[in-house]
């Protein structure tokens, strides 16, 4: 029996090579804040290097503190030896052991720190004070530091900033899908510390960027996900995590069917700082001198870079200019007891 032409056609396209289809790319914001979140977000990560700012080199010292597993301390401390925010430097001339130090990346982190600290000392601190009280020792005073425009010197809102494309601006392949998982209370681990309360309340990598485009001034369920690719139920999982957190609030826009705007609470709004913190760290280290954004401070109309200052002297902080005296036990946290934050030299 004869094939019909269309039997035909197809026993063809049986025998010949399957051609691939091209498959649309995604792809993402070409972003420092994007750059920067890996470290921060990563719980363990960001433990190990809250230990390291107070003065953890080896590593039984990390391990003690943060009563971690070996396996996954020292998959941390390798994963940062390789970002280049630690590096491995021997114990001795005759010792094959090494220590695991901050880099200048790593020292630069301290600013975030410390503006994430203040964040949480604010909001979440039941006490009078927090646990550490910091001095900075250029005048001597305690510090409750700030984060402010390097132009004017004035502490700064997010309704103080423009938002202008920077030379690295545009948008890149986005690589593997993040894991949808997050581990909040991991971030608690240890010694007291309002650093932990701030990171926990954002949580993970999503909840950053969430954060991220808010600012930007999305802040529809449909605009999240068309910018951040993000699948429909890891953004409704955070934006209700975000919510009960104090971080958002929704205001209904649309009756049939009920849509909402996620609108930022005064909470919200007061990680703006912190967030251009961790934008700033980016362009210096992740953006090879082509950031992606640049910010203009809308008092004084200069493109600048935020800072973080003291609010006594106004002189900007870093980790060698300050020291801290700890409200609780240090005994408790593996025994470290130094007073200034990343004791010696780099």
């Amino acid at each position: 029996m004869r094939l019909s032409v269309v039997a035909k056609e197809k026993e063809k396209a049986a025998k010949s090579p399957k051609k691939k289809l091209p498959v649309r790319e995604r792809q993402k914001r070409r972003c420092s804040i994007a750059s920067t979140v890996g470290i921060l977000a990563d719980p363990w990560a960001f433990l190990v290097l809250r230990e390291a700012f107070f003065g953890s080199k080896r590593f039984e010292e990390y391990r003690s503190g943060l009563e971690i597993t070996r396996a996954t301390l020292s998959d941390r401390l390798r994963r940062l030896v390789h970002e280049g925010i630690l590096r491995e430097s021997p114990y001795s001339d005759t010792s094959s052991r090494v220590e695991y130090k901050l880099t200048k990346a790593g020292i630069d982190l301290y600013p975030i720190f410390m503006s994430l600290m203040q964040f949480g000392d604010r909001w979440f601190e039941t006490s009078k004070s927090g646990p550490l009280q910091l001095i900075h020792e250029t005048c001597n005073c305690v510090s409750k530091p700030i984060v402010t425009c390097s132009c004017c010197k004035q502490r700064f809102s997010a309704r103080d900033v423009t938002y202008i494309d920077g030379p690295g601006a545009g948008r890149i392949a986005a690589e593997t899908p993040w894991p949808s998982r997050r581990t909040p209370d991991d971030f608690m681990r240890g010694r007291p510390s309002s650093v932990s309360r701030a990171i926990e309340v954002i949580g993970d990598r999503w909840s950053f960027l969430i954060l991220r485009e808010a600012f930007y001034g999305n802040s529809r369920f449909d605009q999240l996900q068309a910018e951040l690719g993000i699948a429909t139920n890891i953004l409704t999982d955070r934006l209700a995590r975000l919510i009960d957190r104090g971080v958002f609030r929704k205001k209904l826009y649309q009756d049939a069917p009920e849509r909402y705007e996620y609108i930022l609470t005064p909470m919200g709004t007061d990680l703006h700082g912190s967030l251009m913190m961790i934008m700033a760290w980016g362009d210096r280290w992740r953006s090879q001198g082509r950031p992606p954004m640049l910010l203009r401070h809308d008092a004084c109309g200069q493109v600048f870079t935020p800072v973080v200052v003291c609010n006594r002297c106004g002189k900007a902080i870093d980790a060698f200019s300050m020291k801290y005296r700890m409200r609780y036990n240090p005994d408790q946290y593996g025994g470290r007891k130094s007073s200034r934050a990343v004791p010696g030299r780099i």
